[in-house]
């Protein structure tokens, strides 16, 4: 008989999932989000950012709320209030490109899995004609075998009849993650054809053991009235819904980003031990687009991106495309 100890940072996704729990009592229209990616959806390569999997819980807090506490008692200049709060459980799979190759691939990225909680806080603020909206986020969990990336991929694969990945053995270690974000957007919005056109830019910057990088981009929507646009990992957010909950609407959106990445812990490698990793470019741009429609309280967003080579020796660029459905109530 023997007892198995887990190292404390390894419960973290599942302390976090717990306090999600006392917020319930005190929470006004909630949204439920399930969120697919994956590069299958508009390529046909199975590699890089191969899949990422999103569940979102979004909601109003009341005053009274700790997470309504929290965001007050931050600098102004970063958030004044919580217009809505979101707490999400993530789980995604990076790969080279030839996962059926058993050796180390010296030249392509990581066999990475991660997992992880977070929570963000949303404010809106008009400020003349535009309106200025804030997110906040913070991300804590882990890298490595533990997140049991390498048995969900071959299960799939098992499942779905495709190759199967040989190359798990050389993946990044186990170690604690733990993430800030911040992300500013300015929004233009005018009437264009008995719709609303809105438009503006954004800006972000993250820091952190899974990714450190500044951003600057431009995003267009047109459609009916929504919080902003969706966007794509590794930028964390849960805007984008419609802001009515009546009868058929839709949109349509498009976006541009250029990043000045000074870590990416999926091709820099472990942080606190040594392992596979590859010469990670600095600058990377990419362009997304996609489309939303909605039924009453529920909706549906696809959408794409495809993003400039993020380091030596990357034979082309990586493009995968996400699916999410919501649900209102």
């Amino acid at each position: 008989m023997y007892n198995v100890c887990l190292p404390a940072w390894r419960l973290l996704p599942f302390v976090a999932a717990m306090s999600l729990l006392p917020a319930l009592a005190n929470a006004d229209n909630n949204v439920i989000s399930v969120t697919h990616e994956n590069d299958g959806l508009i390529s046909s390569d199975d590699g890089h950012f191969t899949s990422g999997f999103e569940l979102n819980w979004a909601f109003k807090p009341s005053p009274e709320n700790w997470t309504q506490r929290l965001a007050t008692a931050l600098p102004d200049s970063l958030i004044g209030q919580a217009d809505s709060v979101a707490f999400r459980l993530v789980h995604q799979i990076y790969t080279p490109d030839d996962i059926e190759r058993s050796e180390l691939i010296e030249d392509d990225r990581p066999y990475t899995g991660l997992v992880y909680a977070g929570m963000s806080l949303y404010e809106d603020v008009p400020i003349g004609r535009w309106q200025q909206a804030t997110d906040l986020h913070i991300e804590a969990g882990l890298v490595g075998p533990s997140s049991l990336a390498d048995s969900i991929q071959r299960e799939v694969h098992r499942a779905t009849n495709s190759e199967r990945p040989n190359g798990w053995h050389h993946q990044l270690k186990d170690e604690p993650l733990l993430n800030l974000t911040m992300r500013r957007q300015w929004w233009h919005n005018v009437p264009l054809a008995g719709k609303r056109l809105a438009h503006g830019p954004g800006v972000s910057v993250a820091l952190g053991n899974l990714n450190t990088y500044a951003s600057a981009g431009y995003g267009v929507r047109w459609g009916d009235d929504a919080s902003g646009i969706p966007t794509l990992t590794p930028n964390p957010s849960n805007r984008g819904r419609m802001t009515s909950t009546t009868g058929w609407q839709w949109y349509v959106f498009a976006n541009v980003e250029g990043y000045y990445v000074a870590h990416n812990l999926t091709l820099d490698g472990n942080v606190f031990s040594s392992s596979h990793s590859v010469d990670r470019k600095e600058w990377v741009g990419e362009g997304a687009a996609g489309f939303a429609i909605a039924w009453d309280e529920w909706q549906a967003v696809f959408s794409g991106v495809q993003r400039t080579r993020e380091f030596d020796g990357q034979e082309k660029q990586d493009k995968y495309g996400a699916i999410m459905l919501s649900k209102s109530f």
